[in-house]
């Protein structure tokens, strides 16, 4: 396993920022040449697409697509922009969406530490763009999402340098970020082995996706998360008790009508006596996205210590893929 524990990736998380720009090249790509975007990539290597997607959905013109899985949609073809991304450089389902890229003739960029990935990329000649090693995948956030910041601003021609240089800054200088997630670890400190379901709106829907994964991974417990508007037409009716479940609402603020939805919903579970913590969350900056991560990410590694979990083990993934070669 890995040397370096969660804690100090976390301590030291302003580093993956430093090493992404310090090792960035152009890829010369424009997005006027493609008419989709797929971006490849499973568990701690997937989500940063998930939350570059949501970070460019307002700016980038073409459809951006994610897919956790072994095989490429249907439409994908010459014109598709396929971005692959796998800490391991082995994880089995991307060098399956690799292999299909190839086949479609799609036009392929990965990002990866070493493995096969990388020796495919690197024996075709395609962009490829190198993470450090020595980690476990779902401590390298900062490598991955920083890394496709970068390449999908670069496509529509936007330098995203200075500003993931203001994220950089913040994580030098983290006191107000512990401060939060100090505050939110105090207050389900009690109920800290109930499990967690994040609310949020859909700019934040990728970071309660990251939660549930860190709380599942590190410290063994079900995460689970529901996205205001829609939850409002189906999971509201699932609140006429008390639920032993720890709440965290993650809302933007940027819908008038999502926001009366949280104020509802928030009344209703607080009259039943439910917990509720409301995220103090400002706007939908890079920087504001990369905060409620690490303070989240600082909250799962609080809980698994309560919990007396080791946060460094995943012992049923590697059974299962065990599993998986024998098969």
């Amino acid at each position: 396993m890995s040397a370096i524990t969660h804690e100090l990736s976390l301590e030291k998380f302003h580093e993956q920022i430093d090493y992404v720009l310090a090792h960035y090249h152009q890829h010369h790509l424009k997005v006027d040449d493609f008419s989709n975007i797929v971006i490849g990539g499973l568990g701690g290597s997937g989500i940063g697409g998930r939350l570059a997607r949501l970070a460019f959905i307002n700016k980038m013109p073409i459809p951006v697509e994610v897919f956790n899985e072994y095989h490429l949609p249907a439409y994908a073809n010459e014109e598709t922009l396929v971005i692959l991304c796998s800490y391991s450089g082995n994880t089995e389902e991307t060098l399956s969406m690799y292999a299909e890229a190839t086949e479609k003739d799609c036009k392929i960029v990965c990002v990866a530490a070493g493995g096969k990935l990388k020796s495919l990329a690197t024996e075709a000649g395609l962009p490829f763009y190198s993470v450090q090693e020595g980690f476990q995948p779902r401590m390298t956030l900062g490598f991955g999402l920083s890394t496709l910041v970068m390449i999908l601003g670069e496509l529509i021609g936007e330098d995203y340098t200075e500003e993931l240089r203001g994220v950089e800054t913040m994580f030098k200088s983290p006191a107000d970020i512990i401060s939060k997630a100090t505050n939110m670890y105090q207050f389900f400190q009690a109920t800290i082995a109930q499990k967690f379901v994040v609310v949020c709106d859909l700019p934040y829907e990728a970071v309660a996706i990251r939660f549930c994964q860190q709380i599942q991974e590190n410290a063994k417990g079900e995460g689970f998360y529901a996205v205001l508007p829609e939850a409002n037409h189906n999971m509201i009716e699932s609140y006429y008790e008390k639920h032993d479940t720890n709440f965290i609402f993650v809302n933007s603020g940027t819908n008038s009508r999502v926001n009366a939805r949280f104020e509802f919903l928030k009344d209703v579970l607080d009259n039943l006596g439910n917990k509720v913590y409301e995220y103090p969350v400002s706007g939908t900056s890079l920087k504001s996205i990369f905060e409620v991560i690490h303070a989240t990410d600082w909250l799962s590694i609080w809980a698994s210590n309560d919990k007396k979990v080791d946060n460094m083990q995943v012992g049923i993934i590697t059974r299962l893929k065990a599993h998986l070669d024998k098969n």
